[in-house]
């Protein structure tokens, strides 16, 4: 019996062990699922509500449950046949997941989706906090801005076939938040996977470039840029030099959403000024 005591504790002591490490895995798995809910619940209510419509759109999508094609800007269905909801809904699917991860398109969708969630987050948290309403109606603006642009290129000579070729701008919308962001936080110290370090100012550059390289139309996100631009010049420019505010928020707009008044202490031109130390940090 003595002889045999080592012979039964062997496959007790390994039990044991394997259901520890059950225990902790189950665990390690609990806290992730719980940081990631605490994560969604802490994020602005615009930024939750635009990237959980976005990935409902494109997981229903990528499982064929929707079809991309009812949901694109296509401007004849849109004029002809009433069909609005293309105006709203091409902003909403970025690309259809599941392909081949060799492909290195993957990852230009993959560097959208994180720069939705960051960059937007960071606008209306920073930039826009106690400030919905105007977040809101600056993407607004933009979806605007870049649905007019496209409609209108399409019908210039030499310029209609690319433009034909862009029927979503979710990508486009989201290259011009984070134009705005740059432009509004210009002296951030950044690094881009750890090849390069730059300055917020260029980072709209970095991503059209890298756009450029993994073979995505570079003119997507140049039209992100350039409706960024149009919201920066005349949200912040403009107003300095005339006085005039073009974009304030219309009244109706700022009803749909209580606001808290927050004051933020802003340098008179953050294009120009010098960088607070604390804002200088390693991204």
């Amino acid at each position: 019996m003595i002889g045999a005591c080592p012979l039964l504790a062997q496959p007790l002591a390994n039990s044991c062990h394997s259901r520890k490490f059950n225990y902790k895995k189950k665990q390690k798995k609990k806290k992730m699922a719980q940081a990631v809910e605490d994560w969604y619940k802490q994020m602005p209510i615009i930024t939750r509500t635009y990237l959980t419509a976005a990935i409902v759109t494109t997981v229903g999508c990528s499982l064929d449950i929707i079809s991309p094609f009812n949901l694109c800007l296509h401007p004849t269905l849109v004029v002809k046949h009433y069909q609005f909801w293309r105006l709203i809904t091409n902003f909403l699917f970025f690309r259809k997941m599941g392909i081949a991860i060799e492909h290195a398109i993957d990852l230009d969708f993959l560097f959208h989706m994180f720069f939705l969630a960051r960059y937007c987050k960071l606008l209306e948290e920073n930039s826009f906090r106690g400030r919905t309403a105007d977040f809101f109606y600056m993407l607004l603006f933009g979806a605007t801005f870049l649905t007019g642009t496209v409609l209108v290129g399409g019908m210039i000579p030499y310029l209609s076939e690319s433009f034909a070729k862009i029927i979503f701008l979710s990508n486009s919308l989201t290259l011009m938040m984070v134009y705005v962001w740059s432009k509004q936080n210009p002296f951030i110290h950044m690094s881009f996977l750890g090849l390069f370090t730059f300055t917020a100012a260029y980072l709209p550059w970095v991503l059209l470039g890298f756009s450029v390289f993994v073979g995505a139309s570079a003119w997507v996100d140049l039209l992100g840029m350039i409706a960024g631009h149009a919201y920066y010049f005349l949200e912040d420019v403009y107003p300095r030099m005339t006085g005039r505010r073009p974009l304030k928020t219309p009244f109706f707009i700022k009803a749909l959403f209580a606001d808290d008044t927050v004051v933020v202490a802003r340098p008179a031109n953050v294009r120009f000024a010098p960088p607070p130390v604390e804002e200088v940090h390693q991204d």
